[in-house]
């Protein structure tokens, strides 16, 4: 539940709040509730601040996840698979992009502007293997530029992962990654 809470919205809130009472107190002549105010709120406000300006926003699913397939997920999942799935369907702060290392590192991101932006995720299954489907809006960096370090993801995804990348309409770029079968 806390990963889907903004923190910085929770530090304006709290740090406004603290604020005002800070001002009301001053004015009211109340020094206990006036330091309370100013030494509490006004750091939590510019906190707040700050965090808001370096937010990134969770990544929606892009379909509901069926019981079935959350079952699958809790059964055959990967380190990996979860890790990512948590990562990107929280707020984070300091990043410049959802898997902005990993883009990088597989020399998908060149530059900033041509960084494919991670829209959307859903989770299904094929051929009896949990997979989960990330979604990339990927305008500058064609599949088969995608498809060329297919090798280097399966590697860097796995172990225990089969990695599919389709291109299901023009700039739109689907990586899945598929839960390998255990022989």
């Amino acid at each position: 539940m806390l990963r889907q809470i903004s923190l910085g919205t929770l530090g304006l809130t709290v740090g406004s709040i603290l604020t005002i009472i800070g001002f009301v107190a001053y004015a009211a002549n109340n020094a206990t509730l006036n330091l309370v105010g100013f030494f509490y709120g006004f750091p939590l406000l510019l906190g707040g601040l700050a965090l808001k300006a370096n937010e990134m926003k969770p990544v929606p699913f892009s379909q509901a996840t069926t019981p079935s397939v959350l079952l699958l997920r809790k059964q055959q999942a990967t380190v990996t698979q979860n890790k990512i799935r948590k990562d990107i369907t929280r707020y984070c702060y300091g990043q410049e992009a959802h898997l902005d290392r990993a883009l990088s590192f597989l020399n998908l991101s060149p530059t900033d502007e041509e960084r494919p932006i991670v829209t959307g995720l859903r989770e299904t299954e094929v051929n009896g293997a949990y997979t989960l489907i990330l979604e990339f809006d990927s305008p500058r960096i064609s599949i088969n530029d995608w498809q060329e370090k297919q090798e280097k993801m399966t590697k860097y995804f796995g172990p225990g992962v089969e990695v599919k990348i389709t291109q299901p309409n023009e700039n739109k770029i689907e990586l899945a990654l598929i839960t390998a079968k255990q022989e």
